[in-house]
């Protein structure tokens, strides 16, 4: 405990110093109700000062209420406390630059869990094989493992960026080594890395409309101007890209949310635009592992020639968000400073969890995870796409991946179906002119599709 001892002249002795102390940290709640105070030999010990001045505060302040003495428990903040001090008015606060929002948006982890969760990007947690998780993450928690007492390099683990590499390979049929790998803490952290090497104030960033929300605030967080572009049934509109964007945000493999595939002549368009304009290409290979009809076409950094695609991925939906990796594939040129942004702001990911992802990996547990929960929510996408055809107020936008279905409806009554214990998502959220709902079904119990859908058709 880190206390504050006054006791020069006219303070009233050391003892008077140690009761003041404490008694203004119960009173502003640094001392909370409850709390367990040290004993008074180890607090005078912190403090330097006698034990009996320690004993003489402590018995003052149970003699006034503030604290209670448990014979063999231990000396406690009493729960009838000191009311907190108000906090002071301050006349001219420092506030964040222009462009900041006042705080973060409400996320799935701080809500409280619907009965019928539809909400999107939740992966259904049941189905992760969570002892074989542990032994790994505890295997490499030991003492001796991956250096602890070390600080870590900040392009990964180099067992993990092997193992990524790898299963691109096979996965994705993208020609890479662990040299191209550079692992993050997910998805949003790679666009921010990206941003923060690529873009000056004022540039253009083009991002597809509707799209992404989080991918679109982080450049514009960054100070780059945002240009929505067009998304019909073929992906991208290519030839509605501003003309002077310096970087463009595209999910090609499953569009977000409406979930058509950028097709092979757009993707070929695309490229050869960012070749003219020397404009960059962040490619957010999203969900592309939850494919339930035909294979994916080949990602767009597959087919780029010119050194023009930032391929990037996350193990958030694959495994779990709160796994916090994912991965950034980036030209040669690029990887250092990548690497150094990444060092200068948070230094390096967790290492024992990434050692334990790529044991993961290459013990085949992630591709058998993949295989066992493709299967599900192939299922799930298949039992909500046909009850909301069997609607007439729907028109089902056509998909074969991801963890969500999007239809078209004339007004999504998204706030009105909370009280119901119903939770989806609006479709003009994600921008566009289209309406609709977007219902994510990972994290839904399959056991109350068909109720949550039938109390959806009546709210209409």
């Amino acid at each position: 405990m880190d206390l504050v001892i006054e006791a020069g002249p006219g303070s009233g002795g050391t003892t008077a110093a140690v009761y003041r102390a404490l008694r203004v940290a119960i009173a502003d709640g640094r001392l909370p109700a409850g709390h367990r105070l040290p004993a008074s030999r180890v607090l005078a010990a912190d403090l330097g000062v006698s034990r009996g001045s320690v004993a003489g505060a402590y018995e003052r302040l149970v003699a006034e209420g503030h604290l209670t003495a448990r014979v063999g428990a231990g000396t406690f903040v009493a729960e009838a406390r000191t009311p907190r001090q108000p906090p002071r008015s301050v006349p001219d606060p420092l506030r964040p630059r222009a462009g900041w929002a006042a705080g973060p948006d409400p996320t799935s982890g701080n809500e409280e869990k619907p009965r019928y969760d539809f909400r999107v990007g939740i992966p259904d947690a049941s189905l992760f094989p969570f002892d074989t998780w542990r032994r790994m993450v505890g295997a490499e928690l030991r003492l001796r493992a991956n250096a602890p007492g070390t600080y870590a390099d900040p392009y990964g683990h180099p067992a993990l960026r092997a193992a990524i590499a790898r299963y691109l390979g096979y996965a994705r049929g993208l020609r890479t080594t662990a040299d191209d790998v550079l692992v993050t803490n997910g998805a949003q952290h790679a666009f921010d890395l990206i941003g923060r090497v690529l873009l000056r104030p004022g540039d253009t960033v083009a991002v597809e409309d509707p799209g992404y929300p989080p991918a679109r605030a982080l450049f514009a967080s960054l100070g780059a101007r945002i240009v929505g572009v067009p998304v019909d049934a073929e992906g991208l509109v290519v030839d509605e890209l501003p003309a002077h964007a310096r970087i463009v945000y595209v999910t090609p493999s499953h569009q977000f949310p409406l979930g058509p595939v950028l097709s092979p002549e757009r993707r070929r368009r695309l490229l050869d635009w960012a070749r003219r304009r020397q404009a960059a290409i962040v490619e957010d290979d999203y969900d592309s592992e939850f494919r339930f009809g035909s294979r994916p076409l080949e990602p767009l950094r597959a087919l780029d020639r010119c050194e023009r695609v930032l391929y990037v991925g996350t193990f958030s939906k694959t495994m779990l968000p709160t796994i916090r990796t994912g991965f950034l594939l980036a030209p040669p040129s690029l990887r250092p400073v990548l690497a150094a942004a990444r060092q200068l702001g948070d230094g390096y990911g967790h290492v024992a969890m990434q050692a334990a992802l790529a044991r993961f990996i290459e013990e085949g547990q992630l591709a058998r995870h993949v295989r066992r929960a493709r299967r599900e929510y192939a299922a799930r996408h298949a039992r909500i796409a046909a009850a909301l055809t069997r609607l007439p107020q729907f028109e089902v936008i056509p998909s074969a991946a991801g963890l969500h279905v999007t239809a078209l409806l004339d007004g999504a009554p998204a706030a009105a179906a909370r009280p119901r214990g119903l939770a989806f998502d609006d479709l003009a959220r994600y921008g566009g002119d289209r309406q609709g709902v977007v219902l994510g079904f990972g994290a839904v119990d399959p056991l109350l599709i068909d109720e949550g859908l039938a109390t959806l058709a009546a709210l209409l």
